[in-house]
């Protein structure tokens, strides 16, 4: 399910991929206006959106799976982009103030796994902002941009997904209301597009922008012990007093 990342980064540096960072860029900077003195981990391939914070967070890092590949990022200066085991990533618990995911949950084998680890290296207070594929949007129905492939997800799927891995929605967004058509007119005209979309509360956007923050104290399943039943029997072998008369 997982794009390579040479492909990505092919898509992000044609017209059509410009445009739509712009757009999901400026979703994601409604929700997250500042980052200043916190640390942000970026996960699947989400350098073309962590520029919003690398310049004025404490520390901003790209994690990109093993499947995938990783690039160098940023180009001009020390690497701060690592390939990683998603479901096992070298960080300590609780240790990451915002996490931003971004071709990450689509192209996942196991989206839960990699949730739950999500929720371990977030800190209590902590936010994490997922982009994620609109199974109805027009964006999915071609294989031309990164976000038809892997899998799409409802909005019921999404909070579904969030409530299980112990996250709790706070805010949605939508971007990509422009039809994924690589034609002057078509991206000359997506931020009318954008409006016109939001505007209408069209059903159709390309992607959800979701917000959720942590479950501090979460449940934990109690695993009863079966009862074995042993059937009561007479001891054998135990030496008997015979008294004679």
């Amino acid at each position: 399910m997982t794009i390579d990342v040479i492909d990505l980064r092919n898509f992000y540096s044609q017209r059509i991929g410009i445009v739509a960072r712009r757009l999901i860029n400026r979703g994601i900077a409604n929700c997250w206006p500042r980052a200043d003195s916190m640390r942000v981990l970026g996960l699947g391939y989400p350098t073309p959106y962590l520029g919003l914070f690398r310049d004025s967070c404490e520390r901003c890092i790209a994690f990109m799976p093993a499947a995938q590949g990783v690039l160098k990022w940023p180009t001009a200066r020390p690497a701060l982009a690592a390939l990683v085991d998603e479901f096992a990533m070298p960080l300590p618990d609780a240790s990451i103030d915002r996490i931003l995911l971004v071709h990450a949950l689509e192209m996942s084998d196991d989206p839960e796994g990699l949730m739950r680890e999500v929720w371990r290296v977030l800190a209590p207070s902590g936010r994490m902002l997922a982009v994620i594929p609109n199974r109805r949007g027009v964006w999915t129905r071609t294989d031309a941009t990164p976000f038809g492939h892997g899998r799409p997800y409802s909005r019921s799927q999404i909070t579904q997904l969030l409530r299980q891995t112990w996250f709790t929605p706070t805010s949605w967004g939508e971007a990509l209301f422009v039809p994924p058509i690589n034609g002057s007119w078509f991206l000359r005209s997506a931020m009318a597009w954008e409006r016109m979309g939001a505007a209408l509360s069209s059903p159709f956007p390309g992607v959800y922008i979701v917000e959720a923050t942590k479950q501090v104290y979460r449940g934990i399943p109690v695993h009863r012990e079966r009862t074995r039943l042993i059937p009561a029997m007479r001891p054998v072998l135990v030496p008997t007093t015979s008294h004679r008369g």
